[in-house]
């Protein structure tokens, strides 16, 4: 058998982000200040974020931005994170498709998320902040952060969505574990919670409701910024480590994909894969290259929650009480209450900013994953490659196994890379549910 796996040397990380802003033909529109309607500027977002993060969130002049050296210190404990192919996968779908997976699941944590936590604190400590607050929904960046805090020295505040702390309570665990302090959202501790439960003393939580309650504590907090794990496109740019590893990494297994998958949430993950491919795609466009090759990127998201394929795109605010600035997205509005499915980290209302102006312009597709057809794809994965995949996850092997049986339908042999953003060995209770038959298919 053909090698598996291929994981770069120290020397061949990366040093740099990619900032697709920069090489987008049509910019995102910007980030309006919600009570004059005016853009914002990187000021006006260091009230909220780090001021690196606020200039990298708007930056649209330079493509390429350096990692700070104690960042990469820091990556290179778990980088890189290997590529592999599924030829396991591969044979049970009786596929003539190359299938390729790149493994974020390896990392301390056990997801794609400590590749923003760790920058983000390294901001706030380096610009004198003590105090951090994030939102999380199935508890993969709450752990992260709350990990890359602590070995910064930072203290750590995480409003975790109240279905998925109930769902999956050795995440809260994992959080403390690290010294955070966790509080289900919605919660009476915060203006924005109260109100929430006043008008819906049975809500579940969401990610909306979850980002408002740590921003409302941000705000009041002295020396005390907010961080988020998805959804901006300074964590975006700080996920692209994942694309240019596999990029090399492709090189190496001596193919280049034709389709590239990954679950959708907010989503980091899917652009940290996806965006170091499309810059060829970009330049291209733009004259500037005339090498590389039309990829089918695929944002897989659930179809109780499909923002890419039935949402509009507007402008609409980041959480639920109408906090953050109005963001031009694909959203299903601000007020709208995700099904309690299983993969928490994918009950968001709205889309980045840059993929959604990608989705509009017609660089990259959705697709909506039901939930049981997300189970079963994370089964036959687990059973075959031997890893449990996290429930997001499931979606992105979903949308594979897809592409992969229109290959064999049409005898393609066309090359697959997917992104397994997380492992699922802390979310067995849902495994247990869908193995009992207690699992739905939540209509949107």
């Amino acid at each position: 058998m053909k090698q598996k796996r291929f994981i770069l040397d120290e020397s061949e990380l990366p040093r740099q982000w990619y900032n697709i802003q920069a090489e987008m033909i049509n910019k995102p529109m910007p980030l309006l200040n919600p009570a004059t309607k005016e853009p914002l500027n990187a000021d006006d977002l260091a009230h909220i974020f780090a001021a690196e993060c606020a200039r990298q969130e708007l930056d649209m002049e330079h493509a390429w931005i350096d990692i700070p050296e104690e960042v990469q210190r820091r990556y290179r404990y778990y980088r890189s994170t290997p590529l592999v192919r599924a030829y396991a996968l591969e044979e049970a779908l009786g596929t003539p498709a190359h299938i390729y997976f790149k493994n974020e699941s390896v990392n301390p944590l056990g997801s794609h998320k400590l590749n923003s936590a760790i920058p983000q604190c390294y901001y706030c400590k380096q610009e004198g902040v003590t105090n951090v607050t994030t939102e999380t929904g199935a508890g993969q960046w709450g752990a992260a952060l709350s990990y890359a805090a602590k070995t910064f020295g930072l203290e750590c505040a995480v409003y975790q969505v109240k279905i998925s702390m109930q769902q999956k309570p050795y995440r809260s665990s994992i959080m403390r574990t690290f010294g955070a302090t966790v509080t289900g959202s919605p919660s009476m501790s915060t203006r924005a919670g109260k109100d929430i439960i006043t008008a819906d003393p049975n809500h579940p939580g969401s990610l909306g409701t979850a980002i408002s309650e740590a921003v409302e504590l941000a705000t009041t907090t002295p020396n005390c910024k907010y961080t988020l794990g998805s959804v901006m496109s300074h964590v975006s740019l700080h996920q692209t480590v994942i694309g240019l590893e596999a990029e090399k990494q492709m090189e190496m297994a001596g193919e280049y994909p034709d389709i590239v998958i990954a679950c959708f949430g907010g989503g980091s993950n899917f652009s940290g894969l996806a965006f170091p491919f499309m810059r060829h795609q970009l330049q291209m466009v733009n004259g500037k290259s005339s090498n590389g090759k039309w990829i089918d990127f695929i944002a897989a998201e659930p179809a109780s929650c499909p923002k890419l394929t039935k949402g509009k795109f507007e402008y609409d605010f980041g959480d639920t009480a109408g906090y953050t600035p109005l963001l031009p997205m694909f959203t299903l509005g601000h007020n709208f209450k995700p099904a309690n499915i299983h993969a928490g980290g994918l009950r968001y209302h709205g889309a980045g900013v840059i993929v959604s102006q990608l989705l509009k312009d017609g660089y990259m597709r959705g697709m909506d994953i039901p939930q049981l057809e997300s189970f079963d794809a994370g089964l036959l994965f687990a059973r075959t490659e031997g890893i449990i995949p996290a429930p997001e996850s499931c979606h992105a092997i979903a949308a594979t196994i897809r592409e992969a049986k229109k290959c064999k339908e049409t005898g393609e042999e066309k090359v697959i890379l997917f992104n397994l953003s997380g492992h699922g060995l802390i979310d067995m209770t849902a495994y247990d549910s869908f193995l009992n038959g207690d699992l739905a298919n939540p209509v949107f």
